[in-house]
């Protein structure tokens, strides 16, 4: 397991903001902003390790600040680890600054080639990539309906954005059942590495439990392996996390979105 966390450890940074309209350094944390108001913040494995209470308390309040000052971000999401050095005091940090946690997910890594596999699929239900607005919008309306979010155009307009600039390898996958869309999710190649993210997984409620999100993801492993990378990485709720542990993916850690809305 040390392995597949040190893989893990190696992709974090500046590497996990590949669809950000802008990146820059703020001391020991990266800070991205996105289309559709949202702001985005994560570091490395080591980065606060040296740094003591007040320390990381100043430069929450300096992260923060940036962002209440530009009028355009509406909501902030701050990534943590649970293995991370100083994650207690971090998370102390954010809450008296006014986020709140999001629910806890398991960071889940494993061979490509073990997700890779024929899933019979149910009758009327096929599996493709998808790249045209329309798709790509009726694909994020049926995520907020599996997931029980309010609908939003913030992740579609982020999602076009990318496919508009064409500047990093994300893929877009849906399974349709008599021509509606009914489970959807990402696969983000990792750039320089031989890992690549499953991201967005949802299955519309009345369709969990046949096989499709399995599907789905085994067409997206088949893709990663076609493009040369050997591993796969999900950060998995206990919908997900079940399928990719039965594969042999391996929890390395958890992690907890620590979010601020204005």
């Amino acid at each position: 397991m040390n392995e597949l966390l040190r893989a893990y450890d190696d992709i974090r940074g500046e590497r996990e903001v590949p669809g950000a309209v802008s990146v820059r350094a703020d001391g020991e944390v990266v800070v991205a902003r996105f289309t559709g108001g949202r702001g985005f913040v994560t570091h490395r494995h080591e980065a606060l390790a040296g740094l003591g209470d007040d320390e990381i308390a100043r430069l929450v309040d300096r992260v923060l600040t940036t962002f209440v000052e530009d009028p355009d971000i509406e909501r902030v999401e701050w990534k943590t680890r649970a293995h991370d050095p100083n994650g207690d005091v971090l998370e102390r940090a954010l809450t008296s600054h006014g986020f709140t946690p999001d629910e806890a997910e398991s960071v889940m890594i494993g061979r490509a080639g073990d997700l890779a596999v024929d899933v019979p699929l149910p009758e009327g239900v096929t599996i493709r990539r998808i790249h045209s607005e329309r798709d790509v919008r009726a694909m994020c309306a049926m995520t907020d309906e599996a997931f029980g979010d309010p609908p939003s155009d913030r992740i579609a307009e982020a999602l076009l954005h990318r496919l508009s600039l064409g500047r990093d390898d994300m893929e877009v996958w849906v399974a349709d059942l008599d021509g509606e869309l009914v489970c959807g999710g990402r696969l983000e190649p990792v750039a320089g590495s031989r890992i690549a993210g499953l991201w967005g997984g949802a299955t519309r409620g009345d369709q969990r439990g046949r096989g499709i999100y399995r599907a789905l993801t085994a067409a997206r492993a088949r893709s990663a392996i076609a493009r040369g990378f050997d591993y796969l990485h999900s950060d998995s709720t206990e919908y997900s996390r079940p399928i990719l542990a039965r594969a042999g993916f391996e929890r390395v850690t958890t992690t907890t979105p620590y979010e601020w809305r204005r």
